[in-house]
């Protein structure tokens, strides 16, 4: 998707990578080792259904990857290896120790050996290599990630040595949520085989589970089974199924959950939610997220092409009300990057409200009240009942300044879509999206979301600052000898970006959870949004 070199925060970040996995952490990765106990799952309890309210397979290609397919993805492919957010530390997947040279252009990788793919074949250095360098080749989804890579060499069957062109955080990198799968290239036969192959609902993982059926557009979209060959081992208690199940309407969602027919739900409206609280056999959590919404603003054509009513708008919409309606669910954004990451600001006022400065605004260009009338459209997900919330109230809050806004639910695939029509009188005004990291940094979110992009893939403002494309470009080198520097220039973008408002900063989601009470083991990783890694939990 991107020809963008990655350059990470290596002077800071290399050496906290390097101190937090101790360059070999001897922490259990996920699923690593079972715990105690006679066999895997049997009877009721077997399969985990998870409950969610969109499209789960959007892509099947692990090197092209890049959307709401992260949920299974990581239940049949794994990493190198993999973040934990409460730990902040690394831990060895198909990686068992890494190490890199004092100038951070040399990471070498030793693999866990017996670890096999679902096409039975055993993963060595050349099927890592392979992966790698295809994702690097195809250059979608998140393959930026890998920018840095100059070289790859096996000098033994499980050893991996990749040579940089500049400095980057490498261990980190290979923990990503996507565009860092280890799989199966030969699966095919032919490599050129491969992508149809996989878009014919295919796995070559090396995770717990492996395709069973795939049902595109059915209610019951996707079942994985047991992939016995697994190299963790299935003693102890294990799901030894999984379903996908989309239910696009959260109360239905609910009654399932609380009859016992699913086993976790992604989403519930916060009153759902709150029902949810102390009822026999269902757990509630709540935990933050990396996770933002945006409503995305065309910034090319129709009336939110001019500056002033992108501003009007930022000063109409009642931040703090969204936030009140949405109960606890999200929390108010200050600018792009989340509470949590490095580059975080607080004192960033995107969250302005100032209904008489709107109205002068759109009055000084030649709207509002007594003037002429802006019709806008609105596309949200169908079923994301936050998403719809937001609408309403944006709906309702721009109406008394002669702005009429007609809102429309769609499936996320055809949503997007319509965003990314070549036609710019085919899309949308306003975009309701959300976005993630691909691992813990910020710059996922400003070279994809706001640096200028012909044809638009994400960023579906359509947005193009020849300086903040520049200043985009600049913060790379930065991070890579200055973290500190790196965040002041990222937030220098920002102040651009809330001035020029190709999108308004909603909120940050807050996850919370509602799931039977019989899963045992589940916690919350916002490094890999909406992922539950099954072979963890406990059934009880």
């Amino acid at each position: 998707m991107f020809t963008k070199s990655r350059l990470l925060a290596f002077a800071a970040l290399l050496a906290a990578v390097a101190v937090l996995a101790g360059c070999g952490s001897k922490q259990k990765p996920p699923g690593a080792t079972a715990p105690a106990g006679g066999g895997g799952a049997t009877g009721a309890n077997s399969t985990f259904t998870y409950d969610t309210y969109t499209q789960v397979m959007v892509g099947w290609d692990p090197s092209t990857s890049y959307s709401n397919e992260i949920i299974a993805m990581h239940n049949m492919y794994q990493t190198l290896t993999y973040y934990n957010s409460q730990t902040k530390r690394l831990e060895p997947v198909l990686a068992t120790k890494w190490s890199h040279s004092a100038d951070g252009k040399t990471w070498t990788f030793q693999l866990r050996k017996g670890v096999k793919f679902h096409t039975g074949r055993t993963m060595t250095s050349a099927d890592v290599k392979a992966s790698i360098m295809r994702t690097i080749k195809l250059n979608q989804g998140a393959a930026y990630i890998w920018g840095a890579v100059k070289s790859i060499d096996t000098p033994s069957s499980y050893t991996v040595v990749f040579h940089l062109k500049y400095p980057a955080p490498l261990g980190l990198i290979s923990s990503a949520g996507y565009a860092a799968y280890v799989f199966d290239t030969k699966a095919a036969g032919p490599e050129s085989k491969l992508t149809a192959w996989f878009n014919a609902g295919h796995d070559a993982g090396t995770g717990p589970y492996t395709v069973q059926q795939w049902s595109k557009g059915a209610e019951t979209e996707l079942r994985l089974k047991q992939f016995t060959g697994y190299w963790g081992g299935w003693n102890g208690t294990h799901y030894t199924r999984v379903v996908y199940q989309v239910v696009p309407t959260a109360s239905t969602a609910a009654q399932l959950l609380t009859s016992g027919q699913v086993s976790w739900v992604e989403q519930l409206t916060p009153q759902l939610y709150k029902s949810m609280q102390g009822k026999p056999g269902i757990t509630t959590t709540s935990a933050p997220s990396y996770q933002n919404l945006f409503a995305m603003l065309n910034t090319q054509s129709g009336p939110l092409a001019n500056v002033k009513v992108r501003q009007a708008l930022s000063y109409a919409t009642d931040y703090h009300g969204m936030m009140a309606a949405l109960q606890g669910s999200f929390v108010a954004s200050h600018g792009i990057i989340p509470s949590g990451l490095w580059g975080y600001d607080a004192s960033l006022d995107s969250s302005r409200t100032n209904a008489a400065k709107a109205k002068q605004l759109l009055a000084s260009a030649g709207y509002g009240p007594g003037k002429k009338a802006i019709n806008l459209t609105l596309t949200y997900t169908e079923g994301d009942s936050a998403e719809q919330t937001v609408a309403a109230l944006m709906k309702s809050e721009y109406a008394p300044l002669n702005i009429n806004l007609t809102v429309q639910a769609l499936q996320w695939p055809t949503q997007w879509a319509k965003a990314k029509s070549t036609n710019a009188a085919s899309r949308q005004d306003i975009l309701l999206f959300y976005w993630w990291p691909d691992y813990a940094d910020p710059y996922s979110w400003f070279t994809n979301l706001f640096e200028a992009q012909n044809p638009p893939v994400y960023n579906l403002a359509y947005y193009d600052n020849s300086t903040v494309n520049s200043e985009i470009g600049k913060v790379e080198e930065v991070s890579a000898t200055s973290q500190t520097q790196a965040a002041a220039m990222y937030q220098q973008i920002e102040r651009q970006l809330i001035a020029d408002v190709p999108a308004l900063f909603l909120g940050t989601q807050v996850y919370q959870r509602a799931y039977r009470s019989s899963v045992g083991g589940y916690v919350d990783n916002p490094a890999y949004p909406n992922v539950v890694f099954v072979y963890n939990l406990t059934p009880r």
